[in-house]
């Protein structure tokens, strides 16, 4: 799972050795899940790059996605920024990786927000 996080990394900073090197893709966009724990809720949402969504209290804003292209179903990466509206602040601002969400996780105490997928076009043909 380290070693996963460090490619990732090393990918998104372009930086990689022959060996490790993964050949990436931006997307336009990613699919978020949110949980509500209170209420048990969940919820999807599709985001365009630099696209905001208001979950509760939290404004997630989706930075940009990337994906392996070799395997565009899997590891997708994204960077996201959680503000806290009422307060102001930023909770998370970092990559979320969708097959290791707990790998780099928001910590809140009411919500839970993590990555699915990247909208590739294969995925956006698939869904209509």
């Amino acid at each position: 799972m380290i070693r996963t996080a460090f490619v990732i990394l090393l990918a998104w900073t372009g930086v990689a050795t022959a060996q490790d090197a993964v050949a990436v893709t931006d997307a336009n966009g990613a699919v978020l899940r949110s949980l509500d724990k209170v209420n048990g809720a969940t919820a999807d949402y599709a985001l365009n790059s630099m696209q905001s969504a208001t979950i509760g209290s939290l404004l997630v804003t989706l930075e940009s996605c990337r994906y392996p292209t070799a395997n565009p179903s899997g590891d997708a990466f994204a960077k996201i920024v959680v503000r806290d509206i009422s307060e102001g602040q930023i909770l998370f601002d970092g990559l979320m990786v969708a097959s290791s969400p707990a790998l780099n996780a928001l910590d809140h105490r009411r919500y839970d927000v993590w990555v699915l997928r990247c909208m590739t076009p294969e995925a956006d043909t698939d869904n209509g």
